[in-house]
């Protein structure tokens, strides 16, 4: 089984000119963006209008998890997202766990997996308080444009928020749930790799597996014993490493090792989604630095919700697309740990399905 080769970017960009940047520019870009979202949570809704001038263009595009959506502008970024979010969590902190930076084409972009922890007084996005400290997993990209950021993608995971708060909207999940750990044997914050060939040969390495993907074995065979032989012995499985963590989204959970992966996410995830283009769009973002890299795609994965296998919901042949992050830590030359996030909120919509309705029942 050959692995194809082909372009994972997104499609449609003509003419664009490649950026290229040092160690020490990419170093100094996480400094950037690190301070800024540091100082807006640090300094809370007291100094965010301020905050949100310095640090955001004007017409900032927002891509934001269901039910935000997306939005342009600072105020809307204001009002939206910020002040609801200060309002139900007024004493909201922020602890950084991965912040991953590099050129992508012609953007500077920077993505972080941090915790947002505060005690969740008042009702957020039709979620009632629990008057508890929550510990919300928050994932971002952000471009970086003359210092300032002018485009973001944000994904917070609803679903765990709910878990949190005593509500399991969903069926139960395969794998772990609870909160996802920091890189193993590293500091995922403040390293500095001045070889640029590893940061090249990393990301190289999750593209290579990603593309193997596109080998559907669930096309050819009938039996789930046989479907799950053949995705841990399929190519995937020269990229992973033995003690391998894939950190999913609440509702699928966290898998140790291959066959932990196939059993709790990718073989009912095959199943359901037979019909599927990961790169109908391609990835807004690539990026290899040091030790780690990251790809990801908005609303790039078209599919076809084929069957109940995946999540146990009843299928419609629903066509739906999906918003995804893949962090991967890199570590004794194979991929260690993967943390996706993933909007679940927003495909269950799509198959009519309404989560943040449904609670308020």
């Amino acid at each position: 089984m050959q692995i194809e080769q082909f372009d994972t970017g997104l499609k449609g960009q003509k003419n664009v000119e490649k950026i290229d940047i040092t160690p020490e520019e990419n170093y100094n870009y996480k400094q950037v963006v690190r301070k800024y979202l540091g100082t807006i949570v640090r300094e809370g809704i007291s100094r965010l209008d301020q905050n949100l001038q310095n640090m955001f263009s004007k017409d900032v595009s927002i891509n934001c998890f269901y039910p935000l959506n997306e939005f342009n502008g600072i105020d809307d970024f204001k009002e939206k997202f910020w002040k609801p979010l200060f309002n139900s969590f007024p004493d909201l902190e922020r602890r950084e766990q991965l912040v991953i930076s590099g050129a992508f084409r012609d953007k500077i972009q920077v993505g972080t997996i941090s915790t947002l922890s505060g005690v969740f007084k008042k009702t957020w996005l039709s979620i009632k308080p629990n008057n508890k400290m929550i510990n919300l997993k928050c994932c971002e990209i952000h471009e970086l444009k003359n210092n300032k950021i002018i485009e973001s993608y944000i994904l917070i995971d609803l679903i765990d928020l709910l878990i949190q708060t005593g509500k399991n909207p969903l069926n139960n999940s395969r794998g772990s749930e609870g909160n996802w750990l920091n890189p193993i044997n590293t500091d995922g914050i403040n390293f500095f790799e001045k070889d640029i060939q590893i940061s090249k040969n990393n990301l190289k390495q999750s593209l290579t597996m990603q593309r193997s993907l596109n080998i559907k074995p669930e096309l050819e065979v009938s039996s789930d014993k046989d479907l799950k032989e053949r995705l841990i012995n399929h190519p995937q499985s020269d990229y992973w490493h033995d003690k391998m963590v894939w950190y999913g989204p609440s509702g699928i959970g966290t898998a140790r090792t291959l066959e932990g992966f196939v059993d709790n996410h990718q073989l009912p995830f095959r199943k359901t989604f037979k019909e599927r283009n990961y790169w109908e769009l391609g990835h807004y973002c690539e990026l290899g630095d040091g030790k780690f890299s990251l790809t990801a795609g908005w609303n790039s994965i078209h599919a076809t919700y084929g069957t109940d296998d995946w999540l146990g919901y009843k299928s419609d042949n629903q066509k739906v697309t999906m918003r995804v992050m893949d962090f991967y830590h890199h570590d004794e030359g194979k991929i260690r740990e993967n943390w996706v996030p993933i909007d679940i909120i927003h495909i269950l919509k799509q198959i009519g399905i309404d989560i943040l309705e449904n609670i308020k029942n």
